[in-house]
């Protein structure tokens, strides 16, 4: 999905959304209603670090949201927390002429509030399952996992006409490591152990406009 797409593009970032473009894990605010909270965290915590297989522990967190009404998703997004810095990245990104688009293990049914009001051009999410308003705990479709999120960047690169090499990947978990690999400019923020030691450059304070200077831009 996106609000715009460009055959020219300078270039294109990519960020990761849990803990990334927000401080938050959106699966881990839903499980708080759920009453599974602290299970769903630990399995979070595991998942980024690359202990378990994505696929599978999200399917696992997921179920937990089982019986959950979809208005619980008003609720949530007003806990929402975006990250520092994000509005002067986008801009400065857009002014540019640059395409800013984040891909998540996260779920449609928030990412695309955030991604309007926050001016994206481009972004991917799983969506849940949900019958006559009730989450069914499962996932509609294919998994966003590593693999989707390298395929996201690659395809909107091709799209936009942006070689690989011109195109920055920012994430902070396991699962964002092989769209970074993939990337000309791979950021690791405020990320896991292992995500640091695979990335180009690494930002420790939670602050995205410190991509900035990254780029040759400014604020």
């Amino acid at each position: 999905m996106s609000t715009s797409e460009s055959a020219s593009a300078r270039f294109l970032v990519v960020l990761d959304v849990d803990s990334t473009l927000i401080h938050d894990e959106v699966i881990e605010l839903l499980a708080e209603h759920a009453g599974t909270g602290e299970l769903v965290a630990d399995i979070t915590q595991r998942a980024m670090r690359g202990e378990l297989d994505f696929e599978q522990s999200l399917r696992e967190r997921v179920a937990t949201l089982s019986g959950l009404h979809e208005s619980i998703f008003g609720q949530v997004a007003e806990r929402i927390r975006v990250t520092d810095g994000v509005p002067q990245l986008v801009a400065a990104v857009h002014e540019a002429g640059g395409l800013v688009g984040v891909v998540s293990g996260g779920f449609h049914e928030l990412v695309d509030g955030l991604a309007l009001r926050l001016h994206l051009d481009l972004w991917r999410a799983n969506r849940l399952g949900a019958v006559d308003g009730i989450l069914s705990g499962g996932v509609d479709g294919p998994v966003i996992d590593a693999a989707a999120k390298e395929h996201a960047l690659r395809e909107w690169a091709a799209d936009a006409g942006v070689p690989l090499t011109r195109t920055v990947a920012i994430g902070d978990g396991a699962n964002d490591l092989r769209m970074m690999h993939a990337a000309g400019l791979s950021v690791a923020f405020c990320a896991k152990p292992a995500v640091r030691a695979a990335a180009d450059l690494a930002i420790e304070t939670r602050d995205l406009s410190q991509v900035l200077p990254l780029l040759g831009l400014r604020g």
